[in-house]
């Protein structure tokens, strides 16, 4: 039986699975922040800017 808990089968696809989980919780986090009215305002702004702005020398 102490063998058995030793061996190690199955965790890479464990560690593959948490990670995974771990993407798609920021992912669904970082949704939610760019849909925020002030958060995409902002971004807007920022890339109107960037656009109308002369390059600096």
């Amino acid at each position: 039986m102490f063998q058995k808990l030793l061996e190690e089968d199955g965790a890479t696809t464990a560690e593959y699975v948490i990670i995974t989980l771990a993407a798609v919780g920021f992912a669904g986090l970082l949704l939610s922040i760019l849909r925020s009215d002030e958060v995409r305002q902002m971004l807007l702004d920022l890339i109107r800017s960037a656009i109308s702005s002369p390059p600096a020398n």
